[in-house]
């Protein structure tokens, strides 16, 4: 009769961690989340650096997004859509809320863009920054209008500029 075999302990976390960063290092994967990302290099790096130059009015507009304080809705900050990035997106009700200040006034930029986010599925909504300042809790009444379905079809105001979204293209 054998030795009865013995089960060696199990690893610490210590060492499943350094296991799957070495295992996500081998494959071409980020060391830190242990799989390989689906965004494009440097996605992340560059929402990140815009969060830290945020203005003084998406900051005070984050405070009343943040943590689902509106509404219950969770929004993100900074989100890659294509090769832009929204000031603040709620993914689920596919909403992208932008912050402008004057230099995008008549912007053609700001209209392919709009034009960009809304063939991918996302309603855009467009504030000044002097709203969010002044107004911000009317600004977060029309989010929520959005948000809830009050808000059909596209509209323009010199204050406020609703982009309705189209349903994506379904291209292969």
């Amino acid at each position: 009769m054998g030795l009865p075999m013995q089960k060696s302990p199990p690893p610490s976390r210590a060492e499943e961690a350094r296991d799957t960063s070495e295992r996500s290092e081998a494959e071409g994967g980020n060391p830190s989340s242990g799989s390989r990302s689906r965004r494009r290099p440097g996605t992340t790096e560059r929402a990140r650096a815009l969060r830290w130059v945020e203005n003084e009015a998406e900051g005070l507009l984050w405070l009343e997004l943040k943590g689902r304080r509106l509404g219950g809705y969770h929004f993100t900050r900074q989100f890659p859509v294509g090769p832009y990035f929204a000031d603040f997106c709620c993914r689920k009700q596919r909403l992208v809320v932008e912050i402008d200040g004057s230099q995008h006034a008549g912007s053609d930029y700001d209209r392919r863009r709009d034009e960009f986010m809304r063939a991918n599925g996302f309603a855009i909504l467009r504030f000044w920054n002097h709203d969010v300042l002044k107004l911000r809790s009317s600004v977060c009444e029309t989010i929520l209008a959005a948000l809830d379905g009050r808000l059909s079809g596209t509209f323009s105001a010199f204050d406020l500029r609703f982009v309705y979204a189209t349903a994506p293209s379904q291209s292969h």
